[in-house]
């Protein structure tokens, strides 16, 4: 008998709560201009290695050394790859 006073007295109570829609959180302004700028940071940082491992390519092959380089720019392209397509992964997981 108590147990069905408390779930009708509870469940009364739980059926006026609406469904809240989603809100920003006060700080999202700043806090989406820092992954903005991390993100430029990222493609920068990509383009930085790749245009060093091309290079350093180059002097592997000219000065007839062993070749690491290219281990390099797999690296950088397949960074590059998961860094640019991290927002589209996201947004599929998220929905």
């Amino acid at each position: 008998m108590i147990l069905a006073t408390a779930h009708d007295v509870y469940g009364t109570v739980l059926a006026q709560i609406g469904n809240p829609s989603p809100e920003a959180p006060p700080i999202s302004d700043s806090i989406l201009q820092m992954v903005s700028y991390l993100t430029w940071f990222v493609l920068l940082s990509g383009i930085a290695a790749i245009t060093y491992a091309g290079g350093r390519f180059a002097w592997e092959k000219w000065s007839g050394g062993g070749l690491q380089s290219p281990k390099m720019v797999a690296g950088a392209m397949i960074g590059g790859t998961v860094a640019t397509s991290a927002g589209t992964i996201m947004n599929a997981v998220i929905g």
